[in-house]
């Protein structure tokens, strides 16, 4: 298990960030799909929690086969997902990931909004705030981006916006900027597998970083197009760019039912998330062949063949039969080409 706790600051207020966070999920969710991969949103409604109160929950499916690196690639299944379950109670939420092929990797993600600038160190009073951690700072305007998410129009060193008049952001804004809110969000990373538990979990807490990089740049560039919504109206906009990105990666309702009918104990267990394949090779009861059914015979015990006619006949035969035992086996041998028919059979 890694744990570490990002701290990001924003030139926005705790309340606006409610809406820019919306907006910037959703939109940022459609740029980055395409077909086949993408992230599909399966359900998105309101939650009630008898600690935190009303909220909203989601699940989404995050199909990234082809973000992941060559090593990866190797041993994952082209159709694999993660799974993102979230409980929304602002300011407070928490995420959870799991993925369809790898039961033993998971991340989780508590996150806290305050208006200030990053500097309480207490915010996380759970039964984890004694674990070692590593605290980072990321700055929206002058931590290194990867090259292929970079856009000039949300370089935050020269954005400005028209209707807050906010940015551009100077070196050691932090300390000038007002307003200003953080995101404070403890992630724990687990990949339970011995020899790549390290790595994984290195890899993860990476592109952990750089999706929060990167989706705060873009809420905070994308201010002048959220900046007058109302939590209604940003609703309205994700319910419809939910529809529009599970059309884009190419999302279709099942053509089957999963039933609730507990499985075989040969059956390998699975995060609840994702249907279990069973693990046994025994063929189900309903194919096997009855052992009392008597063998069917696949030719008669006796073949006969017409007697040749004597020389001169019209028809070359004559009618008497001559039995042949069904037991004779042919000279030739079978081909190549027979044997691997039989082997596919």
């Amino acid at each position: 298990m890694l744990m570490k706790e990002y701290r990001i600051c924003m030139p926005l207020t705790v309340e606006e960030y409610r809406i820019g966070q919306l907006y910037m999920i959703s939109k940022h969710s459609h740029e980055q799909s395409d077909r086949g991969e993408g992230v599909e949103v399966v359900q998105n409604e309101p939650f009630e929690d008898p600690n935190h109160g009303q909220g909203q929950f989601t699940e989404k499916r995050v199909y990234l086969n082809s973000k992941l690196p060559t090593w990866a690639r190797a041993v994952v299944p082209k159709i694999f997902y993660v799974t993102e379950k979230a409980w929304n109670y602002y300011p407070y939420t928490v995420t959870e990931y799991t993925c369809s092929f790898l039961p033993k990797f998971s991340i989780h993600i508590e996150t806290k909004y305050e208006d200030n600038k990053g500097n309480n160190d207490n915010i996380f009073d759970t039964e984890l705030k004694d674990q070692e951690r590593e605290v980072c700072f990321i700055d929206i305007a002058y931590d290194e981006i990867p090259e292929r998410y970079y856009k000039e129009s949300e370089d935050l060193r020269y954005f400005k916006s028209e209707k807050t008049s906010r940015g551009m952001l100077q070196e050691g804004w932090r300390d000038t900027q007002s307003p200003i809110m953080c995101s404070y969000k403890l992630v724990t990373v687990k990949f339970e597998v011995w020899g790549l538990q390290t790595r994984v979990e290195q890899f993860v807490h990476k592109v952990v970083r750089d999706v929060l990089l990167l989706g705060h740049r873009q809420a905070f560039a994308w201010v002048d197009e959220w900046i007058d919504m109302t939590m209604d109206e940003v609703r309205e906009f994700e319910r419809t760019i939910q529809e529009a990105t599970n059309q884009k990666i190419g999302i279709f309702p099942p053509s089957i039912s999963i039933s609730e009918t507990p499985l075989s104990s040969c059956a390998l267990t699975h995060p609840a998330s994702a249907p279990s394949t069973p693990m046994c090779t025994d063929a189900p009861e309903s194919l096997s062949v009855p052992k009392d059914r008597p063998r069917k015979k696949s030719a008669p015990e006796t073949l006969t063949l017409p007697d040749p006619e004597p020389s001169g006949a019209s028809d070359g035969y004559s009618s008497n039969p001559l039995p042949v035992s069904n037991h004779l086996q042919s000279s030739t041998p079978p081909s190549n080409s027979d044997l691997a028919e039989i082997g596919e059979q």
